[in-house]
Protein backbone atom coordinates (compact mmCIF):
# COMPACT_ATOMS: atom_id res chain seq x y z
CA UNK A 1 0.00 0.00 0.00
CA UNK A 2 2.83 2.56 0.84
CA UNK A 3 4.68 1.98 -2.46
CA UNK A 4 1.21 2.89 -4.43
CA UNK A 5 0.98 5.98 -2.13
CA UNK A 6 4.49 7.11 -3.17
CA UNK A 7 4.09 6.10 -6.70
CA UNK A 8 0.57 8.21 -6.56
CA UNK A 9 2.56 10.85 -5.05
CA UNK A 10 5.42 11.45 -7.11
CA UNK A 11 3.03 11.25 -10.25
CA UNK A 12 0.74 14.70 -8.72
CA UNK A 13 4.11 16.48 -8.29
CA UNK A 14 5.31 15.80 -11.66
CA UNK A 15 1.66 16.75 -13.10
CA UNK A 16 1.87 19.41 -10.70
CA UNK A 17 5.30 20.64 -11.61
CA UNK A 18 4.50 20.71 -15.94
CA UNK A 19 1.83 22.51 -14.86
CA UNK A 20 3.86 25.64 -13.57
CA UNK A 21 6.18 25.34 -15.49
CA UNK A 22 7.29 29.16 -17.13
CA UNK A 23 8.55 27.54 -20.34
CA UNK A 24 6.33 27.88 -22.77
CA UNK A 25 5.89 31.32 -21.20
CA UNK A 26 9.80 32.35 -21.93
CA UNK A 27 9.55 31.24 -25.42
CA UNK A 28 6.80 32.85 -26.54
CA UNK A 29 8.58 35.94 -25.29
CA UNK A 30 11.76 35.02 -26.38
CA UNK A 31 9.81 34.72 -29.75
CA UNK A 32 8.52 38.44 -29.60
CA UNK A 33 11.60 40.08 -28.82
CA UNK A 34 13.10 38.47 -31.80
CA UNK A 35 10.17 39.29 -34.13
CA UNK A 36 10.78 43.03 -32.72
CA UNK A 37 14.45 42.87 -33.56
CA UNK A 38 13.52 41.64 -37.37
CA UNK A 39 11.33 44.66 -37.68
CA UNK A 40 13.29 47.10 -36.04
CA UNK A 41 15.91 45.58 -38.65
CA UNK A 42 13.68 46.00 -41.60
CA UNK A 43 12.94 49.34 -40.86
CA UNK A 44 16.60 50.54 -40.74
CA UNK A 45 17.06 48.96 -44.15
CA UNK A 46 13.85 50.23 -45.48
CA UNK A 47 14.80 53.85 -44.47
CA UNK A 48 18.39 54.08 -44.96
CA UNK A 49 18.47 51.25 -48.12
CA UNK A 50 18.72 54.28 -50.98
CA UNK A 51 21.78 55.86 -49.14
CA UNK A 52 23.54 52.81 -48.46
CA UNK A 53 23.72 51.81 -52.05
CA UNK A 54 24.03 55.05 -53.12
CA UNK A 55 27.62 54.46 -50.65
CA UNK A 56 28.71 51.08 -52.48
CA UNK A 57 27.80 52.49 -55.48
CA UNK A 58 30.21 55.27 -54.98
CA UNK A 59 32.87 53.09 -53.79
CA UNK A 60 32.26 50.81 -56.44
CA UNK A 61 32.94 53.26 -58.99
CA UNK A 62 36.11 55.02 -57.04
CA UNK A 63 38.05 51.08 -57.65
CA UNK A 64 39.99 50.82 -60.70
Amino acid sequence: MTSIMVSMMAFVAGVKDRFSSEKGATAVEYGLLVALIAAVIVGIVVTLGQDILRGFTTVTNALP
